[in-house]
């Protein structure tokens, strides 16, 4: 990383005029150097004061530190014992909402060199067949009512995330999580060694463009962005440790990182919510004296929205990702919660979360910003017609590179070589600007993606769907926006001659085979999907079409 004191490089935007390259204002982080290092053993060896690391928001349930990792010793133990014997490279599959097991799991399987992968609960069985048909895991941990979306036909042992086997009726149950937390554990088990450079996770996503892939992030790439993140909320002097409320889903790489993993190595608590509902959140704030509060906007909407002002107890900073805040919203709650500090953040699960965030108020007040690059960071701002490196004030594609930049696309060489450049580029699809000061300002997606409450929806993989109907002869799919959702699907329609389908008709159609996060929500029927000579059809038409009535 090059020092921002060197001549060529601009202190007050980090921007270098030679090689058209910023480089983050933010202090460097340090790294370990240990080439043999896990996340799970990098965690636990680091030094605190906390006493709590998990509380279950809805029993009550405290996880003191020592009982974590003795949890996650005993998980490893049992997964490398037979009749499991899972081993190094093998994939794990964890089904689950957020609960006081995810971290376990996820831990546990990280330590022994295996590869967690995650679903999310909401997805349909033939979603999950999906990723599972191309991950090709060797175990499955899953709550029992989640059991029945797996398949069938798969030969995988399944764990359940329940204290006792009643109720459960698939063959294919070998444990339940707490006889495997029962399991003594054995720390002279033989083991592979784990390198930094060994995969950690393989979490899905629809990346630059199209359909879901795996995202490959080794040890070394979540140990940096832990190391961002836990840098980012260093405590002040004299200060205990914090109290973080975990709503987002552990499953969503933040999750993972931030709450599932990452400041548990700072000695914080995690309160864990398994399902989100702004009553439940409430009452979670004040029984376990919550100081920090992740979201996505939506929340924050409703937060500002309700007619009286909220109890928030000892809250005083929130944590805003999935889309930036308007000056509108953020005023707005200042106003009513004078009190809180609203922190920002931009991120992928290629770049194993955080790339860029604001984290003071002052940095908030920024209007429309996501932020200052983080730390180790560097990024180009890249003309998409002429690649050529723009600076300060110029929009182009935001280009990404540091310690926490994803290995690969799994089993996918030709997605990679498209979204990462020899030189470790990552292409994130985005077009942004950095203005003069270094602030990061996301305009609009190169990428094809909708984001509904934060979540992912290609429109490639619905726009496949809906060919599969008999009654259609071609449709496209666009993001229309909502002020509750952020965006949802809109779908616009060919109807084949001589049928009569209804709007109806097209959603129930979609809604009974994705996740409810990507149903399509309005459909506009017409004659023809405008195309270029290409075949590529031409959102930004239909965006512009959609939106001009409103």
């Amino acid at each position: 990383m090059a020092d921002l004191k060197a001549s060529k490089v601009d202190q007050r935007s980090g921007y270098c005029h030679v090689t058209g390259v910023y480089h983050s204002k933010r202090r460097p982080v340090e790294l370990p150097t240990d080439p043999y290092l896990d996340v799970a053993t990098f965690l636990s060896s680091r030094r605190h004061s906390g006493t709590t690391a998990l509380i279950d928001a809805s029993t009550g349930r405290h996880v003191s530190f020592p009982e974590l990792w003795r949890s996650v010793s005993a998980v490893a133990t049992a997964l490398l014992s037979p009749p499991l014997s899972v081993r190094k490279g093998q994939v794990v599959l964890l089904f689950s909402p957020n609960s006081l097991h995810f971290p376990i799991v996820s831990l546990a399987v990280m330590s022994i060199g295996a590869v967690i992968t995650t679903a999310n609960p909401l997805n349909t069985p033939r979603e999950i067949a999906k990723q599972m048909a191309d991950s090709s895991p060797v175990l499955v941990f899953a709550t029992r009512d989640l059991v029945a979306k797996l398949p069938n036909d798969g030969g995988f042992p399944i764990i359940l995330l329940e204290e006792s086997r009643i109720g459960a009726e698939d063959p294919r149950d070998v444990f339940t999580i707490q006889e495997m937390i029962a399991t003594k554990p054995n720390p002279y088990l033989r083991r592979e060694k784990v390198s930094q450079d060994d995969t950690a996770t393989l979490l899905y996503s629809s990346g630059t463009t199209g359909n879901s892939k795996g995202v490959v992030a080794t040890h070394r790439n979540l140990i940096s962005m832990i190391e961002i993140i836990i840098n980012r909320f260093k405590l002040e002097e004299g200060q205990g440790p914090q109290v973080f409320l975990c709503t987002v889903p552990m499953f969503h790489v933040y999750g993972l990182a931030a709450f599932a993993s990452g400041l548990l190595g700072s000695g914080s608590t995690i309160v864990v919510l398994s399902k989100f509902e702004l009553t439940e959140m409430l009452r979670a704030i004040a029984s376990y004296g919550v100081t920090y509060l992740p979201l996505v906007p939506p929340i924050l909407v409703a937060m500002l929205a309700h007619p009286s002002k909220l109890p928030l107890g000892r809250l005083h900073k929130i944590l805003s990702g999935g889309a930036p805040l308007s000056r509108e919203l953020i005023e707005g709650f200042r106003e009513k919660y004078p009190g809180i500090e609203i922190l920002q953040g931009y991120g992928l699960t290629e770049s194993t979360a955080i790339g860029a965030s604001t984290d003071s108020a002052e940095e908030s007040r920024r209007y429309g910003t996501a932020g200052m690059l983080s730390p180790n960071t560097e990024a180009q701002i890249v003309d998409p017609e002429t690649g050529k490196s723009l600076p300060p004030n110029q929009t182009g594609e935001l280009w990404l590179r540091g310690p926490y930049v994803m290995k690969e696309y799994f089993k996918n060489a030709e997605a990679t070589k498209s979204t990462l450049d020899s030189e470790g580029w990552l292409r994130t699809g985005d077009l942004c600007y950095i203005d003069e000061d270094g602030y990061l300002f996301v305009v609009d997606r190169l990428k094809e993606l909708i984001k509904y409450k934060g979540y992912q929806v290609p429109p490639a993989e619905l726009e496949a769907l809906l060919l599969t109907h008999p009654g259609i002869a071609d449709a496209a799919v666009i993001p229309f926006p909502d002020k509750e959702v952020g965006q949802f699907p809109m779908a616009y329609v060919v109807r084949k001659p001589g049928t009569q389908l209804t709007e109806t008709e097209v959603m129930t159609f979609v809604g009974k085979q994705v996740a409810p996060y990507k149903k399509v929500r309005r459909v506009a029927f017409v004659s023809a999907v405008p195309k270029n000579a290409s075949g590529k059809i031409l959102r930004k038409d239909l965006i512009k079409l959609a939106t001009s009535k409103l």
